[in-house]
């Protein structure tokens, strides 16, 4: 099937896949309120197949290291597979799977598969990245981009963090886990338990972001939109937290956006 834009709908929510841009998710509606920043570099993004930025572009494998474009001068940032077309390789009324063979300049073969379900109360994304040949480190998380405002008052953060990543004068957490400290953000968290952020647009909806994994992203420096990204490592996590895909593991990862009207 081609990449063309695929609506979901489920009750009162609908989606726009943009598999073509990157296999983002372009636009998420619930009951007439726009959730996501619209634009091509906006919307949600799949970070695939590492999250946030590497130092210097630069990771190691075994003896060997690997350089990435540096696309986020001195680093390299947020993967590839958001810049390439994906395929459309199923869909229905309130899903659609989405396929990206990672390409040049990510040295190894390799397959990533999204799912895209939407219900009438959440969405759902979940993400693998599988080899046939050589084993390699991976990452996976989400880069979505929601609107600070909705037509109302600007949206509420609430999270529980057990730690927060020291972060760098290089952007790049150093190593050291710190007590969290008040934003603004551009800091990675630590919740062992799994992610749990909850979005409040007060007086209209209600958003939790939900996942296993135990990373997540904040950044809320911009005037529009604030950003919650779970991952499955710290950025530079390919050269600090790396997690082998191989020909039998695939890296697998999930997340869910659950709301209710306020």
């Amino acid at each position: 099937m081609s990449n063309e834009d695929i609506t979901l709908t489920a009750g009162d929510a609908e989606a726009v896949v943009e598999a073509g841009n990157g296999g983002r998710v372009g636009a998420l509606r619930v009951g007439g309120l726009d959730l996501l920043r619209r634009g091509e570099r906006f919307g949600c993004f799949p970070m695939v197949p590492w999250c946030g930025r590497i130092r210097d572009g630069r990771f190691r494998d075994g003896a060997v290291v690997q350089q990435m474009p540096l696309n986020a001068p001195p680093h390299a940032i947020h993967g590839t597979a958001r810049d390439g077309a994906w395929r459309v390789a199923r869909r229905a009324a309130d899903e659609a799977v989405l396929t990206y063979d990672l390409a040049d300049p990510w040295p190894y073969p390799g397959r990533v598969t999204q799912v895209v379900s939407l219900s009438g109360s959440a969405l759902t994304l979940t993400t693998a990245v599988e080899t046939y040949d050589d084993s390699f480190p991976a990452q996976i998380g989400w880069h979505p981009w929601f609107n600070r405002e909705v037509g109302g008052e600007a949206v509420r953060l609430d999270f529980d963090p057990a730690w927060q990543e020291e972060r760098g004068d290089d952007h790049l957490p150093t190593g050291n886990r710190v007590d969290p400290k008040p934003g603004p953000w551009d800091d990675c968290f630590g919740m062992p338990g799994g992610v749990d952020v909850t979005l409040t647009w007060p007086g209209r909806l209600e958003l939790k972001v939900t996942s296993p994994e135990k990373w997540v992203v904040v950044y809320d420096e911009q005037e529009a939109a604030v950003c919650v990204e779970p991952q499955t490592g710290p950025p530079n996590g390919l050269n600090t937290h790396p997690r082998l895909v191989t020909p039998l593991e695939p890296l697998e990862a999930t997340t869910t956006w659950r709301w209710r009207r306020l």
